[in-house]
């Protein structure tokens, strides 16, 4: 059962999972006066002190799954976290009663008045979202930008200040309890394996990134990829929705990137913008730039303002972020790449001569699809984590491999592995969570490895 409607006063809400977006629930849902219980995997004495504190504060009830599942039962709707499986069992009984399951989006859309941009994808969402923000902010628009990238959205209807202009990155997992939302702008940017320990096939993985465009209607807009299939089937949906598309020289698009340059096509007029010199002159940063450009365009931006906005961005931490350059070995974080198809885009960045950081947490990934631009590229694989063997096992008659037991040994083996003119690339392909809390932690590790390399490293190249 999807929801639809503005919360009324005393509605029975149960929130699963007291993460960021879980907290911005209960603080929304206690404004719109309904009556409100939490539900973690935690015990109460698991908590933060900040938790257990805004819990008494607020006077809010607190149970495991299994002490919450009578309340669950009983309740006019579950409030679900994106981090939370939806395949938990009590949540099949919750379906079983016709109780409505809401994520964040599905509780925000009936009160969205202002202009929608979302963006998700397997790859380059984060970049794209704060280029588009960005854009649109050299246009003169005032922005919010949240959702997956840090910020809820409903921390946006619980704040004073109004902005023209929602710029949103969204994940599979907000998507799959999305209930009516519909963004005004929806931009697809790919679809490669990614989180299949919790989506199962590429199929349902897909579904879930489809459901953006769902109760998309006349005048809302769709920006796809025009070099992905799967993004392609947008145009095969329900609805009357636009569908432009972005790509490289070898597409039809009405965003096209060649070399350095970008050309807008819209309504007969032409365009022109340029990525030279800037933050994103690389193949994926250029095809980034066409896709959001084509975005502002779309939103009513001028190409002057376009053009000033992305020379003056500047990308995200743990995205392709420049470290440092250390006896001529350039070093780059990329800790957000954590499934395959980011490394694939992270080494197309490159023209050669990788020293590769790789490993973490397994998520159901194909590493085979890695083996050939890990042959084109990569001189020298260095695998950390849990999913070192698995990765071994698909890439040792491609690269030369060695293990390493920490980041700090991983980046020594890779200065003493690195020629000048080399590349020492971190682009995991996993999750972090074996060895750190988030790719940020990992990231900060790598970088912090990196400075503390000694003057002198003893070369092995030839050992």
């Amino acid at each position: 059962m999807e929801w639809k409607k503005k919360i009324e006063p005393g509605l029975r809400a149960v929130v699963l999972g007291m993460g960021i977006t879980g907290r911005a629930m209960v603080e929304f849902l206690l404004s719109e006066k309904a009556m409100v219980a939490v539900v973690d995997e935690r015990g109460f004495s698991e908590l933060s002190a900040d938790e257990q504190a805004y819990l008494r504060m607020n006077r809010l009830s607190f149970m495991t799954p299994q002490e919450g599942k009578g309340a669950m039962l009983h309740a006019d709707f579950i409030a679900v976290s994106p981090g939370v499986p939806t395949d938990l069992p009590v949540l099949s009984e919750v379906r079983e009663r016709d109780i409505p399951i809401v994520g964040e989006l599905a509780l925000v859309a009936p009160y969205l008045r202002e202009t929608v941009i979302a963006v998700t994808g397997t790859n380059g969402k984060t970049t794209v979202t704060a280029l588009v923000a960005e854009l649109l902010r050299s246009a003169g628009k005032k922005v919010f930008v949240g959702g997956n990238i840090g910020t809820p959205v409903l921390n946006y209807l619980l704040r004073s200040e109004q902005a023209d202009v929602l710029v949103l990155e969204l994940s599979s997992f907000q998507l799959e309890s999305a209930g009516q939302f519909r963004p005004d702008i929806g931009m697809l940017l790919n679809v490669t394996p990614d989180h299949l320990d919790r989506h199962k096939s590429m199929d349902d993985y897909a579904a879930a990134k489809m459901r953006m465009f769902h109760h998309q209607r006349r005048g809302d807009r769709a920006i796809i990829s025009g070099d992905d299939p799967l993004c392609q089937q947008v145009r095969s949906m329900p609805g009357e929705r636009e569908v432009f598309c972005f790509g490289d020289e070898k597409s039809d698009c009405a965003a096209m990137g060649k070399g350095t340059e970008i050309r807008i096509s819209l309504d007969g007029l032409t365009e022109k913008l340029s990525v030279q010199g800037t933050a994103l002159q690389s193949h994926t940063g250029l095809l980034n730039a066409c896709a959001a450009s084509l975005a502002a365009a779309l939103a009513g931006c001028e190409g002057r303002d376009i053009q000033k906005g992305i020379e003056r961005f500047s990308p995200a931490r743990h995205r392709l972020q420049y470290v440092r350059s250390r006896d001529g070995v350039d070093y780059y974080n990329d800790s957000k790449a954590t499934n395959t198809g980011a490394v694939c885009s992270a080494l197309a960045s490159f023209s050669g001569n990788i020293i590769l950081i790789a490993g973490g947490r397994d998520k159901g990934e194909e590493y085979g699809v890695l083996r050939d631009p890990v042959r084109e590229k990569v001189k020298k694989l260095i695998l950390i984590g849990e999913a070192a063997d698995s990765m071994a096992a698909v890439l040792r008659d491609v690269v030369d491999i060695e293990f390493a037991p920490s980041m700090d040994n991983a980046v020594l083996l890779a200065g003493q592995n690195a020629c000048s003119g080399d590349t020492v690339l971190l682009a995991p392909a996993c999750a972090s969570f074996d060895m750190f809390d988030n790719y940020g932690q990992r990231g900060d590790a790598f970088m912090q490895a990196v400075a503390a390399l000694p003057e002198r490293l003893e070369q092995k190249v030839n050992s």
